[in-house]
């Protein structure tokens, strides 16, 4: 099953005209990474997953995330929404998500590489929202995507490694956007300020 990646990445392409240059070096919901960190993670696997879906095969698709910590690009303003448009283009060709395709130095059903780049999407977008202040909004096929994949993800170190952190608790009422947050380990109510 193909899913439209559009929305998403244009929230980040948004929230990317959204940041000021004061705020590279701030804190974002996940740890280890500032706002430009984040910034230049979110060029990076744009171009991955862009290559990862014309089953490209070489640095860009075959490097675990981990190798290395990304450079932000200079023109970083322009580069990652184009980055991003050319990602959902790539995804809208139907044997993108036919057969298998390798990202991250991981090969799996090509399917499967769709979801997680939708599940990068969201769940940065909403770091990246978090971090700078900015409104955040998700389609509701892509949250469902999400929440599938969180879900599904085993609250167990091993199969977290390098894609969700520890479950967080949170009520089974809460928002699905809250319980999709929580279920990846990030606080939904994660502020700049702690």
């Amino acid at each position: 099953m193909t899913l439209d990646l559009t929305q998403p990445a244009e929230q980040i392409a948004t929230l990317v005209a959204g940041v000021t240059g004061d705020q590279l070096g701030a804190p974002t919901p996940c740890p280890e990474m500032t706002v430009g960190t984040l910034l230049a993670h979110l060029a990076a696997l744009a171009e991955a997953f862009t290559d990862a879906a014309a089953k490209v095969s070489g640095p860009t698709t075959s490097t675990p995330p981990t190798a290395a910590v990304p450079v932000l690009p200079d023109d970083w303003r322009t580069v990652i929404p184009t980055r991003l448009a050319a990602l959902v283009a790539a995804w809208q060709q139907p044997e993108s998500w036919q057969g298998e395709s390798t990202v991250g130095g991981v090969t799996m059903p090509a399917t499967d590489i769709g979801y997680v780049a939708n599940n990068e999407l969201v769940l940065h977008g909403w770091d990246l929202s978090a971090a700078t202040d900015q409104a955040f909004e998700v389609a509701e096929p892509n949250l469902d995507a999400s929440w599938v994949m969180v879900f599904n993800t085993p609250d167990d170190p091993a199969a977290r490694d390098g894609l969700f952190g520890p479950r967080l608790p949170v009520a089974e009422s809460a928002p699905l956007l809250d319980r999709v947050l929580a279920g990846a380990g990030r606080d939904p109510y994660w502020s700049p300020e702690g």
